[in-house]
């Protein structure tokens, strides 16, 4: 029962982010001045990213899919608010992650 809570919990929480996000005409873009060490850089040749909207990854975890959500924005901006569930993993330390990040999970990366 405890599990079904915190499931609960986390749905609700990405829906709100979801309805928040939605709110807005305009979608919000990236400061590149934030991070300029990675304002200009491209994936790697063997990285195919692919952009889901929140409702397609709200989508996913109301499917059962267990996602593995990375906040890759300043631990600062994550102390602040985050997605519930979501680990931080910086942009600036984001290679020691790479290693732990599963091949076989759908992992969303914001």
């Amino acid at each position: 029962m405890k599990l079904g809570c915190q499931v609960k919990r986390w749905f609700l929480s990405l829906l709100t982010l979801a309805i928040g996000i939605g709110a807005f005409s305009q979608p919000p873009q990236a400061d590149p001045s934030k991070y300029p060490q990675f304002a200009q850089q491209a994936p790697h040749a063997n990285v195919k990213p692919v952009f889901i909207s929140v409702d397609e990854l709200v989508n996913e975890v109301t499917a059962g899919t267990k996602p593995l959500i990375i906040d890759v924005r300043s631990a600062e901006e994550y102390r602040e608010a985050h997605i519930l569930g979501a680990v931080s993993a910086p942009l600036d330390e984001f290679r020691a992650y790479l290693k732990n990040i599963p091949k076989d999970r759908l992992t969303v990366l914001y």
